[in-house]
């Protein structure tokens, strides 16, 4: 997932870019608002998510959220200091699609991201209708409206939770998804309580699709799905 940070610290942005790095995230950063606006220009490679601070030294971070919603629909999280109502309703008013509060927790914001990507993603897909009804992945074909799955033309059974989960992991290959996010979007629960469950469905599906290497662990974090060679 391509990432635009907007942020004039360079030292929080490098510690924020890190972490996004290590959850799967390829970042640009712009130190200012001009910076970020010459990185939306239609004929750039595009990003998923844009992730805007507020408290830029060229010009107004409201001013800017105006901007880029007037020339592309990604979506973006405002960050700020600022945590009155009025001035997050202005925010989302002017076409921000979240707003973070500093100080905020790593996890939420990591979760904010993909819950505003995956929100544009599923319009996308309704966009597409039939073009988008279908995951591929080498052999693996993912049937989104069936929940059929089938590994070179032939169908391999899977239980409801076993094809979510997949599912989930299969809308952002190479991404990672940390344990927590997969919980709750496929049990709809906290992590805790839930044992050793994500674990084991993640080793039955590896066992039935019979392609092991299709969903990698990535140790302390979470899963990703690796695309294998079509």
């Amino acid at each position: 997932m391509r990432l635009l940070l907007v942020e004039d610290d360079n030292h929080v942005a490098a510690a924020l870019s890190a972490v996004l790095a290590r959850h799967g995230f390829s970042v640009t950063h712009a130190r200012s608002g001009e910076e970020a606006l010459r990185a939306l220009v239609p004929e750039s490679d595009g990003y998923d998510v844009v992730l805007l601070d507020l408290g830029l030294p060229d010009q107004d971070g409201y001013e800017v959220c105006g901007k880029i919603r007037k020339r592309t629909s990604t979506p973006v999280i405002m960050v700020t200091a600022r945590s009155d109502v009025r001035s997050r309703i202005h925010g989302l008013n002017l076409g921000a699609d979240d707003y973070v509060v500093k100080p905020y927790d790593t996890g939420e914001l990591l979760a904010r991201i993909h819950a505003v990507s995956r929100r544009t993603h599923h319009e996308d897909g309704q966009d597409g209708a039939e073009g988008d009804s279908a995951l591929r992945l080498g052999a693996v074909r993912i049937e989104l409206p069936t929940r059929q799955v089938s590994v070179d033309g032939k169908v391999v059974q899977l239980t409801r939770k076993e094809f979510d989960l997949l599912a989930l992991l299969a809308q952002r290959p190479g991404v990672v998804f940390r344990r927590e996010q997969i919980i709750s979007e496929v049990w709809r629960t906290s992590w805790e309580g839930t044992g050793r469950t994500l674990e084991v469905h993640v080793a039955s599906l590896r066992a039935k699709l019979r392609m092991p290497a299709l969903i990698e662990t990535v140790r302390g974090v979470g899963y990703r799905l690796v695309a294998p060679a079509a």
